[in-house]
């Protein structure tokens, strides 16, 4: 089966979302999700700029083009509104033990739509991507110990906490996932 790509990147949907490349019509909304305290809370502790929005909203079109791999767009096939975003990157963390070459699974919605499932369902349909088509022994991601939401979303798609440690001075959980490692 052949997967549909927008400026490089797969299309893929899961039952309520389309995950596919940002684009600049998102951006505003991508800008207010990141200046909201919700969103940024276990992430980098503080609302973004729009300015630090804009870096980070370029750098996705760059993590396809050199790495083959990044983070989606997340739409709401209801509203076709922009709802959050998943995916893979490496970002070069300066984290002990080092995570650098690994896939590292990421995600975040706007807070309107927390609650609902749609992490869950979105990280099941990227990591069952990674499965197929990058094809890594495993994948990592960490998370604020904090992030009980977060943490759930996690395991229930395979991540195992495999240990605790510091980054930019927070505690942090790193989880792992085996390939194939699947629901729980």
């Amino acid at each position: 089966m052949s997967i549909k790509k927008e400026a490089g990147v797969p299309i893929l949907e899961s039952a309520r979302t389309i995950l596919r490349p940002h684009r600049l019509g998102d951006f505003e909304t991508y800008a207010a999700m990141w200046a909201d305290p919700v969103t940024a809370r276990f992430i980098s502790g503080k609302a973004r700029t729009r300015e630090e929005s804009w870096m980070r909203f370029l750098r996705h079109a760059g993590l396809w083009s050199l790495l083959g791999k990044g983070f989606w767009a997340v739409e709401d096939k209801a509203s076709g509104q922009f709802i959050g975003e998943a995916g893979f990157h490496d970002l070069k963390r300066e984290i002990v033990p080092s995570i650098e070459g690994l896939p590292e699974a990421g995600w975040a919605f706007a807070p309107h739509v927390h609650g609902k499932g749609l992490a869950s369902e979105v990280v099941e349909r990227i990591v069952a991507w990674a499965d197929e088509v990058l094809a890594p022994s495993r994948t990592v991601c960490i998370i604020d110990p904090e992030n009980g939401a977060s943490l759930r979303v996690a395991q229930k798609n395979g991540y195992r906490e495999i240990l605790r440690t510091t980054y930019h001075d927070n505690p942090t959980i790193m989880l792992e996932r085996q390939a194939g490692g699947g629901s729980a």
